[in-house]
C-alpha cells in the first residue's frame, strides 16, 4: 500500500528545516534529473512559467520515485484551478499575491470539501483518488493539503498578523522579489531595508506558529532566514542553475 501522507506538512508542523529547489522549466525530464539530488520540497512553478496542469501532473510522476516533496504554485489563487491541482494529486499549495486575511480564508475553503469548504467533489475519477482505488481519500482529504500562501506586496505586509491568523493556512511564504519592488528597491531583494522588512515578518509569521518560507540564491541570506526559523527555503532555481553552470563551462575555454 502506496503511503499517501504529506510528509511535508508533516515536517513543517514539527519545524524541520526544509531546503528546497524552484522548478521553473516546464518538462518533466529536467525535472526528474533535479528530482535525484532529492531536495527537501521542489516547487513546480505555474505562476512565472508556462506550466500548466498537465505539465505539473508529469512532474509530480517524475519527483514520485524519488525522496523529495512536490509543492505546485498556480498562476493565482482561483478556485477552479486550485481544484485541478488536488484532483490531480497535489497535495501541497504555494499561492501567490495574498493580501488579505479575507483571500486567505477563501483559499481555505477552496481546498477543502463541504461543509468546511467549497472544493468540487470528483475525485472518483480523478488521479488523486487512483481513479477511486483509494475508496478512504475523501475522508482524510481536508487534512491531507498544506496551504502556503505568498505575501509579496506592501498591502500584505500590512495585513500580515490577519493572513496568519486564518485557521488553515499552514505556511506563509515571503516573496523577496516583489517584497524589494513594493520597498522601493526593485531588482535588490538584498537591499538592508528589504532583509530587514523580511525579518520582521519571519517573526510575526513565527508569532503565530505558521511555518515561513522564502526563496533566495544567496546562501549567506538562506543561512541566515534558516537561522531566524524559516522552515521551507528555496535556495535555487533549476533554469538559473542551468544557465550558471553552461556559461561557467563555456567560459572555461574561451
Amino acid at each position: 500500500m502506496p503511503d499517501y501522507t504529506n510528509r511535508f506538512k508533516q515536517s513543517l508542523k514539527a519545524g524541520k528545516a526544509n531546503i528546497g529547489l524552484w522548478i521553473s522549466i516546464p518538462d518533466a525530464f529536467t525535472t526528474e534529473i533535479c528530482a535525484t539530488a532529492e531536495f527537501d520540497w521542489m516547487l513546480l512553478d505555474g505562476e512565472h512559467t508556462p506550466t500548466d496542469p498537465l505539465t505539473i501532473m508529469s512532474q509530480l510522476q517524475a519527483c514520485a520515485a524519488y525522496n523529495t516533496q512536490a509543492v505546485a504554485r498556480p498562476p493565482i489563487g482561483e478556485t477552479h484551478l486550485i481544484k485541478q491541482l488536488l484532483d490531480l494529486g497535489v497535495q501541497s499549495l504555494l499561492i501567490p499575491m495574498v493580501d488579505t486575511a479575507e483571500q486567505a480564508a477563501e483559499l481555505v475553503k477552496a481546498v477543502r470539501y463541504p461543509p468546511h469548504g467549497v472544493r468540487g467533489v470528483g475525485y472518483g475519477s480523478a488521479r488523486v483518488s487512483r481513479w477511486d482505488s483509494r475508496k478512504d481519500y475523501v475522508k482524510g482529504a481536508n487534512d491531507e493539503i498544506c496551504l502556503l500562501v505568498q505575501v509579496e506586496t506592501q498591502t500584505g505586509l500590512n495585513n500580515l498578523e490577519a493572513i496568519c491568523a486564518v485557521e488553515g493556512v499552514d505556511g506563509v511564504f515571503l516573496g523577496p522579489s516583489d517584497l524589494s519592488a513594493a520597498l522601493g528597491h526593485l531588482g535588490n531583494p538584498g537591499h538592508p531595508d528589504v532583509v530587514s522588512t523580511i525579518e520582521k515578518s519571519i517573526a510575526v509569521i513565527l508569532k503565530h506558529k505558521k511555518a515561513a518560507g522564502i526563496l533566495t540564491p544567496d546562501r549567506a541570506l538562506a543561512k541566515r532566514y534558516l537561522e531566524l526559523g524559516c522552515t521551507f527555503v528555496a535556495v535555487g532555481a533549476d533554469a538559473r542553475v542551468l544557465a550558471l553552470g553552461v556559461r561557467e563551462l563555456r567560459s572555461a575555454f574561451k
